[in-house]
Parts: structure tokens; C-alpha cells; sequence
């Protein structure tokens, strides 16, 4: 009955129901590499740097709602995991991560490969164990698990001494978890909920703003269920893409700095604001001081600290987003028999009225492609049946705003930390973890070249990943940046060196593809999309000059957009709308 450390690594992984680990190896983690050398039941993803592991498991974690898992060695190996811990801590997304860590007894003394990894990651983990005692590995790694999928997930850290892994005991895991001073609470206050009931009967401008939270608690249904049945229009976060429905009438998409006019104008305008699962953000509220100025807040959610810290919420409700919406909607009813058509059709008309008066569009052209395009393709060809993950800055905005997301977990991109490199990993893990969809990286030439390296990970395990680059030479959030703000003083924000992507691509043995004019964009997607087994590279040569709008400048209101109406003024333009 006795195991040794290692061992109980991989029996207590197996408990949890864990199929696949991303990773690499090291020193003091070789005898838990072992073990995996000929298990048939876990799967370890050899990625080439460990911040693509972190990222692959968060993919892996965003898209199927089950925590991802990484394991790396210590020192240099543990440290590479911060950026993608950090990125997962913003967006609350359960991944559990194994660092190796030298001896017990020579921890503190500058050992070879040594760095207090729990102290590191600290600030930016849910909870975190370096392990002492094999004797306690088996409760730790249960505990991690708990802790990091119940309540406002997140990841957890276990750090692995290399005598702990080496030392033997028979080890004892406990059924269930009773930690002191951690009780999340899932049931909303009756009382609470009673009140948000007759808020929502009396509201004439009512807003319902979904968040990431209501995906964590699969409350889609939920959510489609409240606004049909009052007739409430649906803004979303970029965490939130895919809790509603993008195609159905009441969606208004996304609100903030990029978000659509009439997503901002509902805010701004309601007043009831029903906010499920966001903690209102700076890049959702715009100046804090002047967010939607006329509404009550309801605030539902179930991190207490989320409630009062940036809005004022005149009811809130401390709960899991599916089951308060669950006994929210019951209470909607026994409100009364409203005609709920009535009560808002002034409301959605004046909506309907923002709508066609700014709508989103790009200036469209038969000579360059415009970058808004190639994600309008990529949503036609594909259905919104993609997984879709992003980078970080133009391409993800443009994602955001012309790719409709139908469903959760469609969406995988990195919203509070902002993290460039993500993308491409993220979809390797969403692929492992659904092998026959298809999913698809839309990033930036900068962002791309942060994990290009993990085209490798691709090729080995026949991931066919599609990754379609809006190429424009420039780091193209901080061009658009320093051109509106700056002078147009381009401060090292243009790429001088930018590789040839397709011959990158064919050098790792993937496929590399490239369009230069918009008649070439839907054939070069179609070929890609025809690739079963290997990963394919798409390189868009994009319009440099491009700019993300709606924008709400930094510091400013939700009313106070900026539209970039002078550009479209110059030159005969076409306009063409998101359809």
C-alpha cells in the first residue's frame, strides 16, 4: 500500500478524472515524468515553453468547464508559468499547476534551480501549497482541486520538494473537503432575490449585463430564459461572449471602450442595470463617476468582494449565477401576468433607433484587406460553430465586436490581464480537449511570435489548429494608440522584422498560406479549414492603417465614443456592416 511521492501525484490525478497535463520536464519532477513514460490513462502535452503549458490548460479549462492541469520542474520552469497563472487568476479559470522544488532541507539556501514559487505566485493564485510532508500530498492535491472548481474558480499551486516526491507513505485521500474559512455560498438571499423581482416588474429601461460568471456556472439557459421572458436586451462582456446568443434579437453585444454604440447608449440610458457574473471593469464601465447614471444595480455574484468594489449595487445577491436566476425567474413570475412586450417595446425600439443609427462597420475595399473582414469570413464559413480563441489588442477587439458567438465556451481569450502570446496555446488546449472541432487562433503578427514555438507542440500531436494572422506589421493597439493620441509619434511600435509566416510554418511542418488581396481571404480559409492533421498558418497582409472603433477614450465616459467619422470622410469610402 505504500506509494512514493510520484506516485501519489498520478493516483490522485486519475481520481480527479484528469485525461491530459501539459508540460515539461526537469530535475526534480523525473520521477513523476517516469510514471507518465508508459501510462495509459493520462496523456502529458510536451509544449516547448511552460508559459504555453499554463496557457494550453487554461484553454483546456475555458472550453470544457474542467480544470486544466500543468506540471513543470523548478526554478527557470517554475517561473515561466507566472504569466499564464496571472492570466488565469483575472479571468477566473480553475487550472491546478505542479512546480518541482529542490529538497526541503536546501530550500532557502540559493540551491541550484531554486525560487520560493509559492511566494511568486501569491498575489495571483486562488491558494497555493509547497508540500512538506509526503504524508499530507494525497489531502493537498484534493484540496487543490477543490479549491480551484468551487466557489470563483481559479488556479492553485502545489509545489513539489524533489525528497517529497522521492519519500514513501501510504497515502490517505479524503472523500470530502471541510476547509475552515473557505465556504463559498451558492443559494442567493430569498429576500434579495424577492427584491430584484419587483425591480425588474417596475423598470421601464432595464439592461441585463452578463459576465464570465455566468458561463462558469453554465447559466446560459438561465440567462436566455430571464430575457425572453422580460423582454430585457442582453450586453456581454468579452468574458461573457457566448452566454447569450450573439444572433438573437434581444443581444446587444459588447459594451466598454470597443464595445457598439447601442450596447454603451442602453447602459447609459437604463434604468435598471441587472449585472450577472461581471465585476464591472474599467474597460466595461469608462469613468466610474458617470457609469449608467440613472439605474438601480442589481449585482449578482458569487465572490462576495465583487459586490459594492467598483459599483454601488442597490441589490445584491451573493450566490451562483444558475441557481439565483433559476428562483429570480420563478419570482419574475409570480410578480404578475406582465405584458412584458408592452412594457419594453419603447425601450427596444429606442434601441432599434442607436442601432441603425450607428451600427458596426468597416470601410470596406476590393483593394486591402481590411482585418474586420477576414473575422466576418472566418464567422460565415465556419457558422459561429468555431472554437475561437484570440491575442491581445486589435485582433481580439475585432473579434469581439464581428464574430457572433452563439454558445459559451466558444470564446478564449485573455480579458483582465491582457496577455499577448495567448492565443495560440490556448487553442492547442481547446483542441486536445475537443479533437474533432475546429478551432481557430485569429491573433496579431506581434502576439503570435510571443509562442510561435508551440507550432512544434501542434505538429507532434497532429493538432490542426488553425491560426489566421492579421498581419500589419505593428503592434497594432499601441499604433492606433500613439497615432490618436501621441501625435502619430510611432514609438517602437513598429515590427522592422517580421518573419515570412508561411515559411516559418512549413519549417515546423505545418501548412503556411497566405492572402494579400480580399478576393484571396475566403479561399485561403477554405483550404484551411479542408486540413485534418496538421496545423495551418493563414497570413493576412492587413490594412496597417486599420483602427478599432467604437473607442472610448481612457478616463472617459460611456457617452463620450469616438467614432473615427473624420477618416471615413476622406476619399469616397465604402462602409460595409456586420451582418
Amino acid at each position: 500500500m505504500r506509494k512514493t511521492g510520484a506516485e501519489i501525484v498520478i493516483e490522485c490525478l486519475k481520481k480527479e478524472g484528469v485525461r491530459h497535463i501539459f508540460g515539461y520536464p526537469g530535475g526534480v519532477v523525473l520521477g513523476i515524468f517516469d510514471l507518465l513514460y508508459d501510462n495509459k490513462e493520462i496523456q502529458l502535452i510536451l509544449t516547448r515553453h511552460e508559459q504555453g503549458a499554463v496557457h494550453a490548460a487554461d484553454g483546456y479549462a475555458r472550453s470544457t468547464g474542467k480544470p486544466g492541469v500543468v506540471l513543470v520542474t523548478s526554478g527557470p520552469g517554475a517561473t515561466n508559468t507566472v504569466t499564464g497563472i496571472a492570466t488565469a487568476y483575472m479571468d477566473s479559470i480553475p487550472i491546478v499547476v505542479f512546480t518541482g522544488q529542490v529538497p526541503t532541507k536546501l530550500i532557502g539556501n540559493d540551491a541550484f534551480q531554486e525560487a520560493d514559487i509559492v511566494g511568486i505566485t501569491r498575489p495571483c493564485t486562488k491558494h497555493n501549497y509547497l508540500v512538506k510532508d509526503v504524508k499530507d500530498l494525497a489531502r493537498v492535491i484534493r484540496e487543490a482541486f477543490y479549491i480551484a472548481t468551487t466557489g470563483r474558480p481559479g488556479p492553485v499551486l502545489i509545489d513539489l520538494p524533489k525528497d517529497v516526491l522521492a519519500d514513501s507513505c501510504t497515502p490517505h485521500c479524503p472523500e470530502k473537503i471541510h476547509l475552515k474559512g473557505y465556504n463559498p455560498k451558492y443559494e442567493g438571499n430569498k429576500w434579495m432575490i424577492k427584491q430584484a423581482a419587483k425591480a425588474i416588474s417596475k423598470a421601464k429601461r432595464a439592461v441585463i449585463l452578463a459576465g464570465g460568471g455566468v458561463i462558469h456556472s453554465e447559466a446560459s439557459k438561465e440567462l436566455r430564459e430571464l430575457a425572453e421572458l422580460t423582454q430585457i436586451p442582453v450586453v456581454m462582456t468579452l468574458m461573457g461572449l457566448g452566454a447569450f446568443s450573439g444572433s438573437h434579437p434581444l443581444s446587444l453585444g459588447m459594451p466598454g471602450m470597443h464595445g457598439s454604440y447601442y450596447a454603451n447608449m442602453a447602459i447609459q440610458e437604463s434604468d435598471l442595470l441587472i449585472c450577472i457574473g461581471a465585476r464591472f471593469d474599467d474597460r466595461v464601465t469608462g469613468r466610474l463617476s458617470d457609469f449608467a447614471p440613472h439605474a438601480k444595480v442589481i449585482h449578482i455574484d458569487i465572490d462576495p468582494t465583487s459586490i459594492n468594489k467598483n459599483v454601488y449595487a442597490h441589490i445584491p445577491i451573493v450566490g451562483d449565477a444558475k441557481r439565483v436566476l433559476r428562483v429570480l425567474i420563478e419570482e419574475v413570475k409570480e410578480e404578475g401576468p406582465h405584458k412584458w412586450d408592452a412594457i419594453r417595446k419603447a425601450w427596444l425600439r429606442q434601441i432599434e433607433k442607436w442601432r441603425k443609427e450607428r451600427p458596426l462597420t468597416y470601410e470596406y475595399s476590393d483593394e486591402v484587406i481590411k482585418p474586420q473582414f477576414v473575422v466576418e469570413k472566418i464567422y460565415e464559413l465556419t457558422r459561429g460553430e468555431a472554437i475561437i480563441s484570440t491575442e491581445v489588442g486589435q485582433n481580439q477587439m475585432w473579434t469581439a465586436q464581428f464574430y457572433k458567438f452563439e454558445k459559451p465556451r466558444t470564446l478564449l481569450s485573455s480579458g483582465g490581464l491582457g496577455t499577448m502570446g495567448y492565443g495560440f496555446p490556448a487553442a492547442i488546449g481547446a483542441q486536445v480537449a475537443h479533437p474533432d472541432k475546429i478551432v481557430i487562433d485569429i491573433a496579431g503578427d506581434g502576439s503570435f511570435q510571443m509562442n510561435i514555438q508551440e507550432l512544434a507542440t501542434c505538429v507532434t500531436y497532429k493538432l490542426p489548429v488553425k491560426v489566421a494572422i492579421l498581419n500589419n506589421m505593428y503592434l497594432g493597439m499601441v499604433r492606433q494608440w500613439q497615432e490618436l493620441f501621441y501625435s502619430e509619434r510611432y514609438s517602437y511600435s513598429y515590427l522592422d522584422v517580421v518573419p515570412d509566416f508561411v515559411r516559418v510554418a512549413e519549417a515546423y511542418g505545418a501548412v503556411g498560406l497566405r492572402a494579400t488581396r480580399p478576393s484571396e481571404v475566403e479561399p485561403v480559409l477554405k483550404e484551411a479549414l479542408k486540413v485534418k492533421d496538421l496545423p495551418v498558418v493563414m497570413d493576412f497582409v492587413v490594412d496597417w492603417k486599420e483602427k478599432v472603433y467604437p473607442m472610448v477614450p481612457a478616463g472617459a465616459s460611456l457617452s463620450e465614443m469616438i467614432f473615427g467619422d473624420e477618416e471615413k470622410k476622406k476619399g469616397k469610402k465604402k462602409l460595409r456592416a456586420v451582418k
